[in-house]
């Protein structure tokens, strides 16, 4: 898989240098963090001998619709356990997922919210199975190798003082610990309301992973813009900008926060003078089909 190229520098403020680095080009099908999530555990289901993969996730889950472009691209059957009640027609993101050959079936929130329950589990593995359970994200130990792997890719490119990344499970921002394994800094904007939790879930996931805990990030929290996928028009507005002043289109859930509270934070002073900061673009587009570009 060829590695994707930073776009180039994004600015230069407050003797900060700032670049892009484009993840959402690692595959022309499947973008983005999603798929080196996904990477050692479609290894592992095939080293089981499962051909049905079983996962969850919201009505325009960027996770499921990479889960059924994996199976249309790699033959495996899609199984997706959807939050929330039928509508009809699907959504642009469900329509993707079924035109990829995924089952759609759905649950109730207080159905959903057993997700992780083990029990639970079992009784949707005994419903739809066998299959390999993939939890909500891809967020799991075997999800963290796949996005380490970025870190010697963007090495090959530039020296940097700090990645900047955003967070929804924290599998991305645990990953890129693990392959930093204490050197430089990452600075995750949570996409999430209150997301405060996700420090005990990232150093669960890197103990898991590695048997250590890292402290060499900072959750900023005050970039949800609302909540998880609220845009609101300031931050509409700034994709907008973003994509006319650099050509590069951010997703609405995800990244265009990114960019948001990391511009901000450079104007702050939050980041020291004469340091390089990369931030990730993980992909996500095909969540504009939910918002209307």
């Amino acid at each position: 898989m060829k590695t994707p190229p930073l776009l180039h520098e994004i600015t230069v403020l407050n003797g900060i240098r700032l670049l892009l680095w484009r993840d959402d080009l690692l595959h022309p099908d499947l973008p983005g963090n999603k798929a080196r999530k996904l990477k050692y555990n479609l290894l592992e289901a095939k080293r089981l001998g499962h051909g049905r993969l079983l996962t969850f996730g919201g009505a325009y889950s960027n996770h499921l619709a990479a889960v059924a472009t994996v199976g249309r691209l790699f033959g495996f059957e899609t199984v997706g356990l959807v939050r929330g009640e039928p509508t009809a027609p699907l959504n642009p993101t469900l329509a993707r997922c079924a035109a990829d050959g995924m089952a759609l079936h759905y649950l109730d929130r207080t159905a959903y919210r057993r997700r992780a329950d083990p029990d639970f589990q079992a009784e949707l593995l005994a419903q739809h199975g066998p299959a390999y359970l993939l939890p909500e994200g891809g967020t799991n130990a075997l999800a963290l190798p796949g996005v380490a792997e970025i870190i010697a890719e963007i090495r090959q490119h530039t020296a940097f003082d700090t990645l900047a990344v955003a967070a929804g499970t924290g599998g991305t921002l645990a990953g890129l610990l693990c392959g930093l394994a204490g050197e430089a800094h990452v600075a995750a904007v949570p996409a999430l309301k209150n997301a405060a939790f996700l420090r005990a879930d990232v150093d669960a996931l890197t103990q898991a992973a590695t048997g250590r805990v890292f402290d060499n990030y900072t959750l900023h929290l005050d970039y949800h813009c609302g909540g998880y996928a609220k845009l609101p028009p300031p931050l509409r507005s700034f994709i907008a900008g973003f994509e006319a002043q650099h050509g590069v289109l951010l997703d609405p859930i995800y990244t265009g926060k990114l960019l948001f509270g990391v511009l901000d934070l450079m104007e702050k002073g939050h980041f020291a003078a004469g340091s390089t900061v990369v931030a990730i673009h993980t992909g996500g587009l095909q969540a504009w089909g939910g918002f209307g570009k």
